[in-house]
């Protein structure tokens, strides 16, 4: 490991021994997962894991989630957040992520206050800052801190140092709100939730690593790593007999492979501007 990644990891220490006492939106991806193991590690019992049910990510995430928080020691509050009642999240406007994020955010900015916890910590790492995310804007409206960003850790890094503290999630897949898989304009849906849950578990029950299920209304746009592509036309018979049953008349396979933000790919860079100045 680098020195550089070293000296980052020591800069995470710091920065959350000066915060004495910290609220993590934990999710058991590898990001949060870190941030909960570093501040357990320089805070003891000062650290509380909050982790929130959702329409729109599956329950078996916030089920491990809860699991592994167990696991670790960590006070965990499990909570809950409604984003398909919040009218402009459902209807997929290219801010969309900014409106569901003020949502959560806001939620545990109350609960934070309640329990008495002066920092909320979120696992947004440098990389994030390469992609097109309006929810990052919520997080700076609301005061939650991104301490990996602060230390200057890449997901590379998270990674590596994940490893070393032998954490489980080390290599744990990427994984976003299912409602990302949805065009931007198409009104998001629970059933379209549903089939994109389905979907994805069913492809990665394949043995596939790094899914995306993207939802063109009858057509399914699958997304592996390029070096999966092949093993997808291993199992097409059964894949597209499986997206069928789901609804899907037509299912394709990209072949740029996945790639984070696809669904970003449509916006102008003028669209882009406009809607992160109408959140500020």
């Amino acid at each position: 490991m680098s020195a550089v990644t070293r000296d980052r990891d020591r800069a995470l220490g710091d920065i959350l021994r000066g915060m004495g006492r910290v609220m993590v939106a934990f999710s058991g991806g590898v990001d949060s997962t870190f941030v909960l193991k570093r501040a357990q590690q320089e805070l003891g019992d000062q650290v509380l894991a909050v982790t929130a049910a959702s329409e729109t990510f599956p329950s078996r995430e916030f089920d491990a989630a809860v699991a592994l928080a167990e696991e670790m020691g960590v006070e965990l509050l499990k909570t809950e957040v409604k984003e398909l009642d919040n009218a402009s999240f459902v209807a997929n406007n290219p801010d969309r992520c900014y409106h569901c994020k003020t949502g959560l955010y806001s939620h545990l900015k109350t609960l934070a206050a309640q329990q008495g916890y002066p920092y909320i910590l979120d696992g947004s790492n440098v990389d994030d800052l390469g992609d097109y995310r309006p929810g990052l804007q919520a997080k700076n409206e609301q005061g939650v801190r991104s301490t990996l960003q602060e230390a200057g850790l890449t997901k590379e890094e998270i990674r590596q140092l994940s490893r070393e503290l032998g954490l489980a999630t080390w290599n744990k897949p990427s994984f976003a709100c299912l409602s990302s898989r949805i065009p931007y304009g198409t009104q998001i849906e629970k059933w379209k939730i549903d089939q994109l849950d389905e979907g994805e578990y069913f492809l990665s029950k394949l043995g596939l690593y790094q899914v995306r299920v993207r939802h063109h209304e009858k057509l399914a746009r699958i997304e592996v790593m390029p070096e999966e592509i092949a093993k997808v036309v291993e199992h097409r018979d059964a894949i597209y007999a499986k997206f069928q049953q789901l609804g899907f008349t037509y299912v394709t396979l990209d072949l740029q492979g996945y790639r984070t933000g696809s669904m970003n790919e449509v916006l102008s860079d003028e669209t882009k501007r406009k809607v992160i100045e109408s959140s500020t």
